[in-house]
Protein backbone atom coordinates (compact mmCIF):
# COMPACT_ATOMS: atom_id res chain seq x y z
CA UNK A 1 0.00 0.00 0.00
CA UNK A 2 1.31 3.85 -0.94
CA UNK A 3 -0.12 6.44 1.73
CA UNK A 4 -0.08 9.88 1.41
CA UNK A 5 -0.54 12.46 3.93
CA UNK A 6 -1.66 15.64 2.84
CA UNK A 7 -4.36 18.86 3.98
CA UNK A 8 -1.78 20.65 6.36
CA UNK A 9 -0.71 24.41 6.20
CA UNK A 10 -0.64 27.06 8.46
CA UNK A 11 -3.14 27.74 10.69
CA UNK A 12 -3.32 30.07 14.22
CA UNK A 13 -3.62 28.76 17.89
CA UNK A 14 -7.20 27.64 18.35
CA UNK A 15 -7.95 27.06 14.95
CA UNK A 16 -8.29 23.69 13.11
CA UNK A 17 -7.27 21.38 10.38
CA UNK A 18 -8.47 17.85 8.84
CA UNK A 19 -4.85 15.80 7.44
CA UNK A 20 -6.24 13.24 4.78
CA UNK A 21 -4.19 10.01 4.74
CA UNK A 22 -4.94 8.46 1.11
CA UNK A 23 -3.75 4.76 0.31
CA UNK A 24 -3.22 3.21 -3.11
CA UNK A 25 -2.36 0.18 -4.45
CA UNK A 26 -3.87 -2.90 -1.74
CA UNK A 27 -7.10 -1.53 -0.23
CA UNK A 28 -6.76 -0.18 2.55
CA UNK A 29 -9.81 -1.96 4.83
CA UNK A 30 -7.11 -4.84 4.70
CA UNK A 31 -5.06 -2.61 6.84
CA UNK A 32 -4.86 -1.14 10.53
CA UNK A 33 -3.24 2.66 10.32
CA UNK A 34 -1.91 5.71 12.37
CA UNK A 35 -0.84 8.80 12.90
CA UNK A 36 2.79 9.96 13.97
CA UNK A 37 4.12 13.90 13.78
CA UNK A 38 7.59 15.04 14.25
CA UNK A 39 8.37 18.67 15.69
CA UNK A 40 11.71 20.52 14.68
CA UNK A 41 14.29 18.70 16.64
CA UNK A 42 12.15 16.34 18.08
CA UNK A 43 11.85 12.44 18.00
CA UNK A 44 8.77 10.87 16.29
CA UNK A 45 5.74 11.06 18.02
CA UNK A 46 2.69 8.63 18.12
CA UNK A 47 -0.69 10.89 17.41
CA UNK A 48 -3.34 8.09 17.56
CA UNK A 49 -4.41 4.82 15.55
CA UNK A 50 -7.85 3.14 14.01
CA UNK A 51 -8.34 -0.75 13.14
CA UNK A 52 -8.84 -1.85 10.04
CA UNK A 53 -12.29 -1.94 9.77
CA UNK A 54 -12.92 1.41 11.86
CA UNK A 55 -13.01 0.76 15.39
CA UNK A 56 -10.97 0.99 18.09
CA UNK A 57 -9.85 4.49 17.19
CA UNK A 58 -7.76 6.23 20.04
CA UNK A 59 -4.92 9.10 20.61
CA UNK A 60 -2.18 10.06 23.19
CA UNK A 61 -3.21 12.02 25.85
CA UNK A 62 -1.11 15.47 24.83
CA UNK A 63 -4.26 15.29 21.65
CA UNK A 64 -7.03 13.36 23.46
CA UNK A 65 -10.33 15.57 23.10
CA UNK A 66 -8.80 17.79 20.54
CA UNK A 67 -7.42 15.24 17.84
CA UNK A 68 -9.90 12.69 16.20
CA UNK A 69 -9.41 10.07 13.79
CA UNK A 70 -11.53 8.36 11.33
CA UNK A 71 -11.36 6.60 8.45
CA UNK A 72 -13.77 6.06 4.95
CA UNK A 73 -12.36 2.16 3.57
CA UNK A 74 -14.48 3.45 0.43
CA UNK A 75 -12.14 5.89 -0.39
CA UNK A 76 -9.27 4.16 0.71
CA UNK A 77 -8.59 7.12 3.23
CA UNK A 78 -8.35 8.54 6.83
CA UNK A 79 -8.82 11.59 8.35
CA UNK A 80 -6.84 13.19 11.61
CA UNK A 81 -9.33 15.92 12.73
CA UNK A 82 -7.80 18.55 14.32
CA UNK A 83 -9.47 21.28 17.02
CA UNK A 84 -7.94 23.63 19.10
CA UNK A 85 -4.71 23.18 17.75
CA UNK A 86 -1.39 25.05 19.94
CA UNK A 87 1.96 25.90 18.58
CA UNK A 88 3.49 22.73 20.39
CA UNK A 89 0.86 20.75 17.87
CA UNK A 90 3.10 22.36 15.34
CA UNK A 91 5.19 19.35 13.21
CA UNK A 92 5.45 17.39 10.33
CA UNK A 93 2.55 14.90 10.51
CA UNK A 94 2.88 11.29 8.74
CA UNK A 95 0.07 8.58 8.03
CA UNK A 96 1.03 5.11 8.76
CA UNK A 97 -0.17 1.40 7.84
CA UNK A 98 0.24 -1.76 9.31
CA UNK A 99 -1.24 -5.39 9.03
CA UNK A 100 -1.36 -6.51 12.52
CA UNK A 101 -2.71 -4.51 15.09
CA UNK A 102 -0.05 -5.01 17.97
CA UNK A 103 2.78 -5.02 15.43
CA UNK A 104 4.78 -2.21 14.00
CA UNK A 105 3.76 0.12 11.37
CA UNK A 106 5.42 -1.16 8.21
CA UNK A 107 3.93 1.45 5.53
CA UNK A 108 4.64 5.24 5.61
CA UNK A 109 3.65 7.98 3.63
CA UNK A 110 5.15 11.32 2.76
CA UNK A 111 4.30 14.04 5.37
CA UNK A 112 2.48 17.52 5.61
CA UNK A 113 3.65 20.12 7.79
CA UNK A 114 1.14 21.84 10.09
CA UNK A 115 2.59 24.96 11.78
CA UNK A 116 0.27 26.53 14.55
CA UNK A 117 0.96 30.02 14.92
CA UNK A 118 0.41 31.74 18.14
Amino acid sequence: VQLQAYGGGLVQAGGSLRLTCAASGRAFRAYHAGWFRQAPGKEREFVGEIARGGGGAYTVDSVKGRFTISRDNAKNTMYLQMNSLEPDDTAVYYCAAKTILTGPFAYWGKGTLVTVSS
